[in-house]
């Protein structure tokens, strides 16, 4: 139990620091800091933090407790605040988490291409329109690898390979391989579906571009909920964290190098 909190302070620390490190990125999508506001800024923005801390204590709390009924971990950090050796396990996920992050990456930047052939644009269109730069988008990557794998692989995909494990069990009394699929396949197409509203504020959403988002970011909620399954938590938080340098760091670096 005392590991559990050590687990869950940290865990909490850490969305504290992405949701920090993610603001300069929201502010230049909005267009730049608002006007008028009926109170200042600064008691604003701690009002929001407040607010995202609640969201996510409750996502920690419960994913924790989740995941631990249905094997799911986080190896590195629980093994860490335990004692035991960790570097040669973080070293072993390294390079696959990264590399498959990578890959999420240039899957997504591929695809997209391949849809803007039929002329419609999403990625590539908003990278080349100068929105976030290099060093916001870097920023930005934190929140994703550390906040969205708090809330969708962490609590939604415990959540619903614990809904599975409850309905069917393996006879040794642990979630089939197909319950774990299908919790992988369901966070990942709510993974694209939280994208949607941060879209809103560069493109009008369409039918056919909601689905192109739900299926771009499908591909990068796949891999990190299985990272997530096969190796912890944070093999996945490392690949999406990755993933992002690709979206929004290297990308935009090379559009904007392109259109200069």
């Amino acid at each position: 139990m005392k590991t559990y909190w050590k687990m869950f302070i940290i865990l909490l620390l850490a969305c504290l620091f992405g949701f920090v490190t993610i603001l300069p990125y929201s502010i230049t999508l909005q267009g730049g800091l608002p006007q008028n506001l009926p109170i200042p800024l600064y008691l604003l923005l701690t009002i929001q933090a407040i607010e995202n801390m609640i969201l996510f204590a409750v996502a920690i709390f419960l994913g924790l407790k989740l995941a631990d009924k249905v094997g799911l971990k986080l190896p590195v950090l629980q093994g860490w605040l335990e004692g035991r050796e960790v570097k040669g396990y973080l070293k072993s996920i390294l390079g696959l988490a990264v590399g498959l992050g990578l890959l999420a990456g240039i899957l997504i930047i591929g695809l997209d291409y391949i849809f803007s052939l039929a002329g419609l644009t999403l990625i590539i269109a908003s990278a080349s329109q100068a929105y976030p730069p290099a060093w916001q988008g870097l920023l930005a990557s934190f929140y994703g690898g550390i906040n969205e794998e708090v809330l969708l692989r962490l609590f939604l995909m415990s959540l619903l390979v614990w809904i599975f494990y409850k309905i069917k069990k393996t006879a040794d009394g642990k979630p089939t391989n197909t319950s774990v699929w299908f919790a992988i396949f369901l966070a990942a197409i709510i993974f694209g579906l939280g994208h949607l509203p941060a879209l809103t504020l560069t493109i009008t959403l369409t039918p056919v571009i909601i689905i192109r988002v739900i299926l771009l970011n499908s591909i990068g909620g796949i891999i990190f909920g299985w990272l997530y399954w096969k190796k912890g938590l944070e093999s996945a938080m490392i690949s999406h964290f990755s993933a992002d340098i690709v979206l929004h760091v290297i990308l935009p670096i090379i559009i904007m190098g392109l259109v200069f």
